[in-house]
């Protein structure tokens, strides 16, 4: 019986590695998730004060033209 409790405590051995890589991936996931919901906060920031200019422009052309 020994040989297999042997063989038990390889995979154990190498289980806390494969959980710590599996942590280690889950985490850089995480991080890469919450930089891209940042840059989407971001870019959808900046389009909307762009759209909002543009708008502003076309209100301030209208008013030009209809005077």
């Amino acid at each position: 019986m020994e040989p297999s409790g042997g063989r038990k405590e390889k995979p154990k051995a190498k289980e806390p590695a494969a959980r710590l890589e599996k942590a280690k991936q889950k985490s850089a996931q995480q991080e890469l998730k919450q930089r891209q919901r940042a840059e989407i906060y971001a870019l959808n920031r900046v389009m909307t004060e762009l759209e909002q200019q543009q708008f502003d422009s076309f209100c301030k052309q209208m008013q030009a033209s209809g005077e």
